[in-house]
């Protein structure tokens, strides 16, 4: 049968909550981890850029007009990626936008330092490249960041030999600034995947852990309440039976009647704590404020339907708890196989008749299949209601399930 909850029915806020436990219990660690290295890579591209900023805002390597093209090209993309990263919105984007913004730069440097002096200190786009690095582990794929580590190092060597007009004494040093930033970027890279599969080991560990212990209390509640229901048939149906087959006097035979409606209600109650009540007779209106308080605990937006009018008949207690248990079941079973799909809840009274029909537009199921070890329908429903000396139909097919119960009060 179908969980999907119907639309309009379901409380909104109960089915957005029910919608994210399950996404946010399977990443706990993963969506920390995530959070901590946004704010780590961020606080550290900081610290790098504004080196790197006062650093460029002294350079005479550039062109002046390239110098201010160049800066704010390169430091308004730095800025949203920092702040994007430790606000911990639109990460992504930002991270792409920057990782590809300075291989841009590296690519114009050589014509914006053209016939300038190259100076001896690497330049200001040197320290900027481990936090282009940084930025792909957000923006990009494995492979991809794998790319970036090795290309942004090499376009940064390239420019500056070009810049350096291929000078044999600053060779060595371009190319060990070049492998130190390369090397770097893959202990950047490196890590980020480290971190991430770790966290990815834990969730998943959590989740099957969750998992066995739910299937072990499962597995526990399931064997308590068959030893339960074990010991109710043996030491009261069996009882009551062998005392119906013995009754020979009226009054043997009135015991054995009371005793069979007693196992039948133990029998229907023996999946929660609930008794026969008080036996002191309630209206209709009484059975129809406990049916509509039982959806409204379902969080099923529906009001139960009064049909024809209150014609004053008078319930014993017994029977309209025993009536509004069963029916309760019944909604139950609607909001967990159908979803409460086109449910509907009346309420039917005559002069001696009391008749309460729940139906819904769900995909329907055999009621000639359910385990035997199954109480949902026949102790919560068909037990209980015979117990009162009522009846309970139960209808189902691919157009739905109705569930009808019926008392007739005695003459």
């Amino acid at each position: 049968m179908s969980t999907e909850p119907a639309p309009g029915l379901i409380d909104p806020d109960v089915r957005r909550a029910l919608s994210g436990i399950s996404a946010g219990a399977a990443n706990f660690t993963r969506a920390r981890m995530e959070r901590i290295l946004e704010v780590v890579v961020g606080a550290g591209s900081a610290l790098l850029g504004l080196q790197a900023f006062l650093n460029a805002v002294n350079s005479r390597q550039e062109d002046p007009t390239w110098h201010v093209v160049l800066l704010v090209v390169t430091f308004v993309p730095l800025v949203a990626m920092v702040a994007a990263l430790l606000i911990g919105r639109a990460v992504r984007v930002a991270c792409r936008v920057f990782a590809v913004v300075l291989p841009v730069v590296l690519i114009a440097w050589p014509f914006a330092t053209a016939g300038r002096e190259p100076g001896v200190d690497a330049p200001w786009v040197w320290y900027l490249l481990n936090v282009a690095s940084a930025a792909t582990v957000f923006a990009f794929a494995v492979p991809l960041q794998m790319v970036w580590a090795v290309a942004v190092p090499a376009l940064f060597v390239i420019a500056r030999l070009v810049q350096l007009g291929f000078d044999p004494n600053q060779l060595v040093l371009v190319l060990l600034n070049g492998m130190f930033a390369m090397i770097l970027a893959g202990v950047i890279i490196a890590l980020g995947m480290i971190l991430r599969s770790v966290a990815a080991q834990i969730d998943r560990s959590r989740r099957e852990t969750v998992a066995s212990y739910a299937a072990a209390a499962a597995a526990d509640a399931a064997e308590k309440e068959r030893i339960e229901v074990a010991a109710l048939m043996h030491d009261s149906v069996l009882a009551a039976l062998i005392a119906g087959e013995r009754a020979e006097t009226p009054r043997e035979e009135t015991l054995a009647v009371a005793m069979a409606r007693e196992a039948l209600t133990r029998l229907a109650n023996a999946d929660r704590d609930a008794g026969e009540g008080s036996d002191e007779p309630v209206g209709v209106a009484d059975v129809v404020a406990r049916l509509q308080s039982a959806l409204d605990d379902f969080h099923v937006a529906l009001t139960v339907e009064l049909v024809g009018e209150d014609t004053g008949l008078r319930i014993p207690g017994r029977v309209a708890g025993a009536l509004v248990l069963a029916a309760t079941q019944a909604i139950a079973n609607s909001v967990q196989h159908a979803g409460a799909a086109g449910m509907e809840v009346q309420v039917r009274a005559q002069a001696r008749t009391l008749g309460i029909r729940v139906s819904d537009r769900g995909p329907g199921f055999d009621p000639a299949s359910v385990p035997d070890d199954r109480l949902g329908i026949r102790g919560s429903i068909h037990a209980r209601v015979a117990a009162v000396a009522g009846r309970a139909v139960i209808r189902s097919g691919a157009a739905g399930t109705v569930v009808t119960l019926d008392w007739v009060r005695p003459s």
